[in-house]
């Protein structure tokens, strides 16, 4: 059975969501270089196919600088995407959930 468009679109915003954090984690992150971070994470996923937009929120106040920086990981972001795909609109999350960043799909409207 071949995928709905439906689950076209979710698969596609779970592409992005791979895409973003297994580019990003790690990036050398302060908190004097978290926005323009945080616009350079936004400008790279939005070039893929049916990303529509996307908010990238990094804490600084959740970034360990002993040394005046640390590297990037999920914890320290808060992520939205949206994905149009024929027709289907999809919104997905990423947020820390008791220490853990969870990826999920937030509503999908036709």
């Amino acid at each position: 059975m071949e995928p709905s468009p439906r689950e076209e679109a979710c698969f596609e915003a779970g592409i992005k969501f791979g895409a973003l954090y297994h580019q990003f984690a790690g990036t050398p992150v302060s908190p004097s270089s978290s926005d323009s971070l945080e616009r350079a994470i936004e400008q790279s996923i939005e070039n893929q196919p049916h990303c529509t937009s996307v908010s990238v929120d990094i804490d600084p106040e959740e970034l360990d600088t002993t040394y005046g920086y640390t590297e990037l990981t999920g914890e320290h972001m808060t992520v939205e995407i949206e994905i149009e795909y024929d027709g289907r609109n999809v919104t997905a999350r990423m947020a820390t959930e008791e220490g853990y960043p969870l990826m999920a799909v937030e509503s999908v409207s036709e």
